[in-house]
């Protein structure tokens, strides 16, 4: 398999599993508080990585940590918490389609922070791309009024944190493997998340019952495949291809999101659907290199 077919390979593989966290979040959240799913899904994780990903540290050399360091908490720890609490507030569906703004904020912190340039035609996708945001969140805070759309901020804050990740492995991590990478991340995070978890009752008031375990099923699946297995792909992809290729991904991460918030009886209406479609659009603008 050639590179082309791979990184367009990682990019499906990715869309599958991504799509499918935003629902597994909102299960998992049956049981848990956000924190503590955050916490858990960072735990359980870090401990599936480092059993595969051990001896792969090695590669890791002191110039590489400070990388290491920004990438864990830009690309994952903070992410993790931002989106379960988003996900507890607004729909799924629209958790999704909001994120798929990474791309747009990944060119966006290039220009400003790793020197590319702005086009005319870039500008206009982003001023696209925030017409379909802003639609999208005053549609939604209108169709679900027992629903808090101020969750939106975190969702996008989580882009941005993902648009600084995915250009700082490109630009200082391209030279160690991606299971290093994140073997290397899922270390650092251990004792902070853990230090999280102890901070709720998660340990003095966890129950065997059907809801926790199955919450704690759900939070497995996501963990595992969502975080650590999801993670090693991306980094794979990145190595492969650009930082705006690699952030694409969120392109059709709504596509398997919103299918499954409908099946869950989530709402979404036309006019929601159009503005996730605008916002697409700008981001494509934005990501055109012609």
């Amino acid at each position: 398999m050639n590179t082309q077919q791979k990184k367009w390979l990682y990019l499906i593989l990715l869309s599958l599993v991504w799509g499918s966290s935003f629902i597994l979040m909102k299960k998992a959240l049956i049981g848990l508080t956000p924190i503590q799913l955050g916490a858990l899904r960072v735990l359980i994780a870090s401990l599936f990585l480092l059993i595969i990903g051990f001896k792969s540290l090695k590669e890791i050399k002191r110039r590489h940590y400070k990388y290491i360091v920004s990438t864990a908490l830009l690309g994952t720890f903070i992410p993790v918490f931002l989106f379960a609490y988003a996900v507890s507030g607004i729909d799924s569906s629209i958790t999704s389609i909001l994120n798929s703004l990474t791309p747009f904020n990944t060119f966006i912190v290039g220009a400003l922070a790793f020197g590319f340039t702005f086009k005319k035609k870039q500008l206009l996708g982003i001023f696209i791309g925030l017409i379909g945001t802003v639609l999208l969140i005053l549609k939604g805070a209108d169709l679900n009024p027992n629903q808090n759309y101020w969750f939106s901020i975190l969702v996008i804050t989580a882009s941005i944190g993902y648009a600084f990740n995915v250009n700082i492995v490109k630009k200082h991590l391209s030279d160690i493997s991606a299971l290093s990478i994140v073997a290397g991340n899922f270390l650092i995070l251990i004792i902070p998340s853990l230090l999280v978890l102890l901070s709720t009752d998660f340990f003095v008031s966890f129950e065997f019952s059907e809801s926790k375990l199955t919450a704690l099923a759900y939070i497995s699946i996501l963990a595992i495949f969502g975080t650590g297995i999801a993670k090693i792909f991306y980094n794979k992809m990145v190595h492969l291809a650009s930082p705006i290729f690699a952030s694409s991904v969120t392109y059709l991460i709504p596509i398997v999101a919103v299918f499954w918030g409908i099946l869950d009886g989530e709402k979404l209406s036309f006019i929601q659907l159009i503005a996730g479609a605008v916002i697409l659009i700008g981001v494509y603008l934005v990501n055109k290199e012609k």
